[in-house]
């Protein structure tokens, strides 16, 4: 399923990273990252959070960030951008 999904802000598709998935190859942890705007939609759970800016909180979404050493900086203008990211190799 995560790779029928895009950017909800311009429709690009996105990178996915997996930081924790179970026996059967669910994503339980991961990020999304579009290419083109930069914003990103952490995996947690296995939900994808990919609401509107203006609805997500960066606390809530934190813990997960800092545990896999993703520095998110600062909100810039209520987006959520990852400028510097680099998608992991597999």
């Amino acid at each position: 399923m995560l790779k029928k999904l895009c950017c909800p802000i311009d429709k690009s598709d996105l990178h996915i990273d997996i930081y924790n998935e179970d026996e059967t190859g669910e994503v339980l942890e991961g990020l999304m990252v579009c290419p083109t705007c930069k914003r990103y939609y952490p995996i947690i759970y296995s939900i994808p959070i990919m609401t509107p800016d203006e609805y997500r909180q960066k606390a809530l979404e934190a813990p997960m960030m800092e545990r896999w050493g993703i520095d998110v900086g600062k909100e810039e203008n209520g987006t959520f951008l990852l400028e510097n990211h680099r998608p992991l190799l597999k």
